[in-house]
C-alpha cells in the first residue's frame, strides 16, 4: 500500500511537472488590428482559431484599436518597450516604425517560396532602405467610375471613358459647356496625393540622394493642366481644401461625371444615391502617360520587440496566405496580395450584368501593374506638405505653376539636406 502511495505521488508530481512545462512552453503573441471589430470579428477569430489548432503551443491575443488611435498607440507602446508582437498597419504607419528600426525585416526572415506568393510590386511597397518591413495583407486599386447619363448629355460616348490625364481638359470643357457640371473632383490637395499624379505621368520624384527631381517641363505642363481646369471651373473650388470624401459626395450628388476611387465605394453610392448608381459604369483607373496604377496596401508587420519572433512570423504568414486572403475578400470588397488568390474564379469569372462584379474584375486585372506609387521616404509628412502647398499656390493663382515648382524644389531639398 505504501509503495502504491509513493508511486501515485510520483505520478502526480510528474503530471504537475509536465503540465507546468507545457504551460511554460506555451507562447502568447499579441495581435493588433485597425478597427475590424465588430464587422469582422467572426472572420478574425476564425483565422486565430485555425492557427492555434495548427500551432497548439501558441495562443493569439487579439486587440482591436480604433483607426484614429493606432499610430499614437503603437508608437507609444514601442517607446515603452511594450509593443504588440504582430500588427496590422498601413504603409505610412509601417514606415514610421521602420525609421525607428522597430520592425522585423521580412526578406531575411521568410523563405523565398513564401515571398514569391505575393505580387512583387506590392511586396516592394513596404521596402525602406533595402529592407521589407511588413507582409502585404489586403489591397485596393482605384478605378474610374463615371455617370453615363452625364456623358450622353454632354455628347460623349459612354462606352469610351478617358484613359489618360491629357484627355481631361477638353473633355472637361465639353461637360461644363453642355451640362454645367464638373468633370470630376480630383483629390490632388489631399496629403501626398499629387505625388502619385506625377508618378503616373512618368515624372521622377527624387534623385538617388533623395533631393527633388520633379521640377521638369513635363511637371510644369501637368500642374498647368490642373490649374487651368480649376480656373475654368471644370473641377470644383473645394479641390484646394477637400479630399476623397468630398469627391465621393460631389459624384453621388450627380454634379460630377467621373469619380476616381476604389470599387468598395459603389455600395456607398448605391445606398446614398441609387439613381446615380443605376447609371454608373466602371473602367480602369485614369492614369498619366506612364500608365501606372496605384494600390493602397494594408500590412501585417512583426515588431522587433517580440519575444516569440518565429511564432509571430508564422502567424503573419498564415493570416496573409492564399486561403485566408480569399476568404476575407469574399466578405468585404478588397483585393488579395497573393497571386494565386487574385486568380481565383471569384475575381475572374464574374457576372458581367452587375456593375459591382465588373468593378471587382477590373480592379483585380490591374494588380499586375499596380504599385505603391510613392516609395517610403524619410520626413515624408514634411515633404507631402511641401507638395500640397505647391498645388494650392498654383491653383489659387498665388504663383505660376513654374514658380510653385521652383519653390517646392527648394523647400524639399532644404528638408532632405538638413
Amino acid at each position: 500500500m505504501f509503495k502504491k502511495l509513493i508511486t501515485l505521488s510520483l505520478l502526480i508530481v510528474f503530471l504537475v511537472s509536465m503540465s507546468s512545462l507545457a504551460m511554460a512552453q506555451e507562447k502568447e503573441i499579441e495581435f493588433w488590428t485597425m478597427q475590424l471589430k465588430p464587422t469582422f470579428t467572426d472572420y478574425i477569430n476564425g483565422v486565430i482559431s485555425d492557427f492555434e489548432e495548427q500551432n497548439p503551443d501558441v495562443k493569439v491575443k487579439w486587440v482591436d484599436v480604433p483607426w484614429a488611435d493606432m499610430e499614437k498607440k503603437i508608437l507609444s507602446a514601442t517607446a515603452a518597450n511594450n509593443a504588440p508582437d504582430v500588427a496590422n498597419l498601413n504603409v505610412p504607419f509601417s514606415m514610421k516604425l521602420a525609421e525607428l528600426d522597430a520592425l522585423v525585416d521580412m526578406d531575411s526572415n521568410l523563405d523565398q517560396e513564401t515571398i514569391d506568393k505575393y505580387f512583387p510590386t506590392v511586396w516592394e511597397a513596404n521596402t525602406f532602405e533595402g529592407e521589407t518591413h511588413a507582409i502585404p495583407w489586403y489591397l485596393s486599386t482605384s478605378l474610374t467610375m463615371y455617370n453615363t447619363e452625364i456623358f450622353k448629355e454632354a455628347g460623349l460616348d459612354p462606352n469610351n471613358p478617358p484613359q489618360y490625364y491629357d484627355e481631361l481638359l477638353e473633355m472637361g470643357r465639353t461637360v461644363k459647356e453642355e451640362t454645367v457640371k464638373y468633370l470630376l473632383f480630383p483629390p490632388i490637395a489631399e496629403t501626398g496625393r499629387y505625388l502619385e499624379y506625377m508618378v503616373r505621368e512618368g515624372i521622377p520624384l527624387t534623385n538617388e540622394d533623395g533631393t527633388a527631381a520633379f521640377n521638369t517641363e513635363k511637371s510644369v505642363e501637368l500642374l498647368q493642366m490642373w490649374t487651368t481646369m480649376y480656373e475654368e471651373g471644370i473641377i470644383p473650388e473645394e479641390t484646394v481644401t477637400e479630399g476623397h470624401n468630398a469627391a465621393v459626395d460631389v459624384y453621388q450628388s450627380g454634379q460630377a461625371a467621373i469619380l476616381l476611387t476604389g470599387p468598395q465605394f459603389l455600395s456607398r453610392i448605391e445606398e446614398n444615391a441609387p439613381e446615380v448608381f443605376e447609371v454608373t459604369e466602371v473602367a480602369p483607373e485614369i492614369s498619366g502617360n506612364a500608365d501606372r496604377v496605384g494600390v493602397a496596401v494594408m500590412n501585417i508587420a512583426v515588431l522587433e520587440q517580440t519575444e516569440h519572433k518565429q511564432a509571430a512570423l508564422d502567424f503573419a504568414a498564415f493570416i496573409t496566405n492564399n486561403k485566408n486572403q480569399l476568404d476575407f475578400a469574399k466578405i468585404v470588397n478588397i483585393l488579395p496580395s497573393t497571386k494565386e488568390a487574385a486568380q481565383d474564379p471569384y475575381f475572374t469569372d464574374v457576372d458581367e450584368g452587375s456593375v459591382k462584379d465588373r468593378a471587382k474584375k477590373v480592379s483585380a486585372q490591374q494588380l499586375d501593374r499596380a504599385t505603391n506609387l510613392v516609395p517610403p521616404m524619410e520626413n515624408q509628412g514634411e515633404l507631402n506638405e511641401v507638395i500640397n502647398q505647391m498645388v494650392q499656390n498654383a491653383l489659387l493663382g498665388e504663383k505660376t505653376p513654374a514658380e510653385a515648382l521652383n519653390d517646392a524644389e527648394a523647400e524639399w531639398n532644404n528638408i532632405v539636406n538638413n
